[in-house]
């Protein structure tokens, strides 16, 4: 298989320019829609409204006035989903183990239908902020806060995965230095969401999304015409049923010995892919019940046809002839975690890669603004305020929400730099949330809740 290859010295491209100005002006798109957003969102029209559904500047921040919208919610709930990692990590699973063993979309698509069914009306109804908030009502504000911990690190290494995701992208296209374009990319994520909070992140959703879809499907036409790609694609890869002295390596195999494996992972992902705040603050975010839960039916379809240009890479990744290309030598399994980037930069024209490239950098944001605010929104108002601080001033709390964003984007960019599996990070995420605040968050929201269980 693929994946049973000898990691070697990481590729290394030098810098291209006309990448590196292409890159600029999409960031200074995605930077501007971020700025002005807040004016955008919050029209004349739907101000007052808004302003009656928060208790205040800080909470309006959080939620966007509680107005999203069934357009605008079905991009940023979708989008905050599809990230970079999403992306890179459907591939690498492809070409490592095969499509068989590449669970994520359709166990996270799995998850965000059961959140619509159970937890999205519920939630919504309860007017709450965060998703911690059944958990201190039912288990007081001190034991409540804990939750934040299991909570915290799943949301950071969400976010270092999608950030490390882009780093290696940019650095087989650009040739920039991963370090930096992690920096760079977090920065400018970060600096919007300071500005406008989910009215910002919500807003650029919409764009990030389309560059998303229209950037990878439009460069894979281009990827299977090219001469080093196998045509038709071998049948050794696609072949759903082979003969018994081989199996299809695209499909993959699930041997009788792994098929527990198997389970356990789809379990992992699909219960601990209920738990998010970024989930949970667009539910709460919804203008009322009925869009919270099409936003979480309409978000598991778009994640899982998100999927499926990667999935499409990864097949033209298994058949491409490495030699015949430009790269002049065979992908290794240091490179698998490379191969979306790999495949635009060698298999399609440089207009075309930089395209694409856009829609890498575009699911990143996506979902690092996404999960930095839900767990500075978590901390902000679960610990510090319901905790340390309960006689805040509205003001004060803004801007220690602003301050928290801060710290926590550079947790991530830390972890992300240092990060080695795109995929890796993934199962880790998912096996915190599945295992410690999956089943207490089902418990709290369900049930009833008595004078005696509160403060």
């Amino acid at each position: 298989m693929a994946g049973e290859a000898a990691e070697v010295e990481e590729l290394k491209t030098p810098l291209n320019v006309s990448g590196m100005i292409g890159l600029i002006v999409f960031y200074l798109l995605i930077f501007c829609a971020g700025i002005f957003a807040n004016k955008i969102l919050k029209r004349k029209s739907r101000a007052e409204i808004q302003k009656n559904q928060v208790s205040g500047k800080a909470e309006d921040m959080m939620l966007a006035g509680r107005d999203i919208n069934y357009f605008i919610g079905i991009f940023t709930m979708t989008a905050t989903w599809v990230g970079g990692g999403y992306i890179n990590g459907t591939t690498e699973a492809v070409i490592k183990n095969g499509l068989v063993w590449c669970q994520a979309p359709f166990c996270y698509a799995i998850s965000l239908t059961l959140g619509g069914l159970f937890f999205a009306k519920k939630m919504r109804a309860n007017r709450y902020v965060t998703m911690i908030d059944p958990l201190q009502n039912k288990y007081g504000k001190g034991l409540g806060a804990l939750f934040y911990i299991p909570a915290f690190s799943g949301e950071i290494l969400w976010s270092a995965s999608i950030l490390a995701a882009l780093g290696t992208s940019l650095r087989v296209i650009c040739g920039l230095n991963d370090t930096a374009s992690i920096i760079v990319s977090a920065c400018i994520a970060m600096t919007y969401t300071l500005f406008g909070g989910l009215y910002s992140v919500a807003f650029t959703d919409v764009i990030q999304l389309i560059c998303i879809f229209v950037g990878l499907i439009f460069s894979i036409p281009f990827m299977t015409v090219n001469d080093a790609v196998t045509s038709p694609l071998r049948s050794s890869n696609v072949t759903m049923f082979p003969e018994k002295t081989t199996y299809s390596a695209f499909f993959g195999r699930i041997d009788p010995a792994d098929a527990g494996l198997w389970v356990d992972y789809a379990i992992m992902m699909i219960f601990g892919g209920i738990p998010w705040q970024a989930y949970f603050q667009r539910v709460l975010s919804s203008r009322n019940t009925s869009v919270a839960r099409v936003l979480s039916f309409s978000a598991s379809f778009g994640c899982f046809a998100a999927a499926i240009p990667s999935v499409v890479i990864g097949l033209i990744t298994m058949n491409t002839d490495w030699e015949a290309t430009d790269l002049g030598a065979s992908l290794t399994k240091a490179d698998f975690k490379l191969a979306v980037p790999l495949t635009l930069l060698y298999l399609t024209p440089p207009a075309v890669a930089f395209i694409g490239l856009g829609a890498v950098s575009a699911a990143v944001m996506s979902s690092t603004d996404s999960s930095i605010l839900g767990v500075s929104t978590m901390f902000t108002r679960n610990v510090f305020v319901e905790v340390f601080y309960r006689k805040a001033s509205d003001t004060f709390t803004t801007w220690f929400l602003r301050g928290t964003i801060i710290v926590n984007t550079c947790i991530a960019m830390l972890i992300a730099i240092l990060v080695k599996s795109v995929y890796g990070l993934y199962l880790i995420c998912s096996d915190l949330s599945s295992s410690s605040s999956s089943p207490i968050l089902h418990l709290s929201s369900t049930s009833p809740i008595s004078p005696t269980d509160t403060e």
